[in-house]
């Protein structure tokens, strides 16, 4: 027969954390994070414990290099040319930093002393040594094509012939090579959105203002190139009146851009900033139209995970130990940015968006009794903190502008947790999902969803602008000429393909 006392110690024991140490000095501030669920305590600075969280396989207590090893940031790790040892730091200088200008085009080297860690370090970055985005050189005829797919055969052969260039130039297993909705079905996608600019214009500010459409990150200049030839072609009145903008941090795709706009015949029309738009200074006071396209999906993310017994959030940092191996910690004492977060969230999002602490207290306290050995913090949430700084910039430099933000809204085989990323590589031309961002630098593209209800939420509480959030589907339905994607059998690859993507407008 069990023994009373055995089973008590045996529950405190499946109880236990699994490594704490205390932080002295405490600032507690407590706050209601969801108006639906239990209240959380957002805490800036706090007397607490860091932890090393509890999993099924036994692990080092590294906590005694926890508390010897630096702290760095992105700044500090750009100009490495070798990957750091002996250090930690906060998880969205782990994966990303202030780079947004290969944000959707990761196809050219970046300037030195730009880049941070994971993507973007020049060095040993995944961006600036491995990535290359997929591009044709005429439109795929899909009226010629018999159905999907033949389409998805097409495809398949044209991605073999453009990788086989590559080799033939330079042999790269580790090739990270993919495809955009803008490039894969150019110039009808970049069309569409055209349209949709060029009839709200119309509407509100021709022929009393420009049309000045700034782009975030614009690649080898095929959605530019598209928006111009359109609008050339098809309303010259506004034509005359249209500037195009592009921020724009590598000179090397700057000179690309420039090269296309040439040859398109739109150099009058082209200015292109050589900056992060996280460094921007200047104050725009003209209308405008602001492209972030496929950019959202690389921002900086912060790891929250939670306390399920006292729901105190804590925030993750990763420990890079002397053999180069990574190893999560999680402590009360929040960051101002993500602390911020959390606080604006907890005040302006609309309840039912996904959350750690969505399931009953009891239910939680259920099954860390009964399940040995369960993890002593609840899953990850993924904040994206560095959204509020793009918010910020548009609110002080860009007060008239006019929003335009696709992402995915979703993504497949992603990592454990709320809003996590997809993260994988690619070798001998198959792409490989991996289970943790915490992987080597450089060989790596971490991808995250965007949850557009909070997103929308949290951009019109910033800017006090009025947004529309719909399907990218439905919206290539209301801009889009779809005879001109459709197949013989009336198949539509650009409506079917990318269901799992978004966007936000706003006015």
């Amino acid at each position: 027969m069990d023994s009373p006392l055995l089973s008590s110690l045996l529950r405190s024991f499946f109880r236990r954390r699994a490594c704490a140490r205390p932080i002295n000095g405490s600032i507690r501030r407590n706050y209601s994070l969801l108006p639906k669920f239990p209240l959380p305590k957002i805490t800036a600075d706090t007397s607490g414990e860091t932890w090393q969280p509890r999993t099924a396989f036994l692990q080092k207590d590294r906590t005694g290099e926890f508390e010897k090893y630096p702290m760095v940031d992105a700044r500090g790790l750009a100009r490495r040319k070798e990957r750091p040892k002996r250090v930690k730091m906060l998880v969205r200088d782990f994966i990303d930093g202030r780079v947004l200008s290969l944000l959707k085009h990761r196809t050219r080297e970046p300037e030195i002393g730009e880049f941070p860690y994971s993507l973007y370090n020049p060095n040993y970055g995944f961006f600036s040594k491995f990535a290359v985005i997929f591009s044709t050189e005429k439109p795929f005829a899909f009226n010629l094509i018999r159905d999907e797919n033949e389409f998805q055969r097409i495809l398949g052969e044209r991605y073999t012939c453009f990788e086989d260039k590559l080799d033939e130039v330079e042999m790269n297993p580790v090739r990270q090579l993919w495809h955009t909705p803008t490039e894969l079905f150019k110039p009808y996608y970049g069309e569409a959105i055209a349209r949709y600019l060029v009839e709200n214009y119309k509407l509100t500010l021709f022929p009393y203002s420009d049309l000045i459409i700034y782009e975030m990150g614009a690649g080898n200049g095929t959605m530019m190139s598209n928006v111009l030839d359109y609008i050339r072609d098809t309303e010259p009145d506004v034509y005359q009146r249209t500037k195009y903008r592009v921020i724009e941090i590598s000179e090397s795709l700057a000179k690309v851009q420039r090269e296309k706009a040439a040859a398109g015949g739109h150099s009058e029309k082209i200015v292109i900033v050589n900056k992060s738009i996280f460094d921007w200074d200047t104050y725009v006071s003209d209308p405008c139209f602001f492209l972030a396209l496929e950019v959202l999906d690389n921002f900086a993310h912060d790891v929250i995970r939670y306390d399920p017994q006292t729901e105190q959030p804590l925030q993750g940092i990763v420990l890079i130990d002397a053999a180069g191996d990574f190893t999560e910690f999680y402590t009360p004492k929040l960051d101002p940015t993500a602390e911020r977060y959390l606080r604006i969230r907890q005040k302006i999002a609309r309840p039912g968006y996904n959350h750690p602490l969505k399931r009953p207290k009891l239910i939680r306290r259920l099954r860390d009794q009964l399940i040995p050995f369960s993890e002593n913090l609840t899953i990850p949430e993924y904040i994206p903190t560095k959204m509020l700084g793009f918010f910020d910039i548009l609110r002080e430099h860009f007060p008239a502008h006019r929003l335009v933000v696709s992402d995915f809204h979703a993504l497949p085989d992603a990592v454990k947790g709320i809003n996590a990323p997809v993260v994988q590589t690619r070798y001998n031309r198959t792409s490989i999902p991996v289970t943790t961002p915490f992987v080597q630098q450089g060989l790596f593209d971490i991808l995250f969803p965007t949850d557009f209800g909070v997103m929308n939420d949290l951009y019109k509480a910033m800017t006090g602008k009025l947004t529309r959030v719909m399907r990218q589907e439905d919206f290539l339905r209301s801009w889009a000429y779809l005879e001109e994607t459709e197949t013989i059998n009336g198949d539509n690859p650009m409506l079917n393909w990318y269901k799992n993507a978004s966007i936000l407008s706003s006015v």
